[in-house]
């Protein structure tokens, strides 16, 4: 009864850890979306800074990534930036594996 007990504990210890890297690992994809993004925009310093935590801050709107997205898109078409969903789909779901490896390694 007591190895059941303890596996349980371990599953629910695990599954507290990878829930808190995903939040940070979402938390600094969106910093380095934000950037990318404010680069596009033509914004650097600490302009390209304030954008992105713009892009980390409206992500507590809902849940999922629908947020960030629309936030972008909509900052892209009203500076007519080029760039589909699907590009930027792309490119939050490229920095999201960095981001995770880099939670994953620090």
């Amino acid at each position: 009864m007591t190895s059941m007990k303890d596996r349980e504990e371990g599953f629910e210890r695990k599954f507290a850890i990878d829930e808190e890297q995903r939040f940070r690992a979402t938390a600094r994809r969106n910093r380095m979306l934000g950037l990318w993004a404010a680069e596009k925009l033509g914004k650097s310093g600490a302009d390209a800074d304030a954008y992105a935590k713009e892009v980390v801050v409206s992500d507590i709107e809902e849940a999922g990534d629908h947020d960030v997205l629309r936030k972008v898109k909509g900052d892209f078409e009203a500076a007519g930036v080029d760039q589909s969903e699907h590009q930027i789909r792309r490119t939050m779901d490229e920095l999201m594996a960095q981001a995770l490896e880099q939670v994953r390694n620090s």
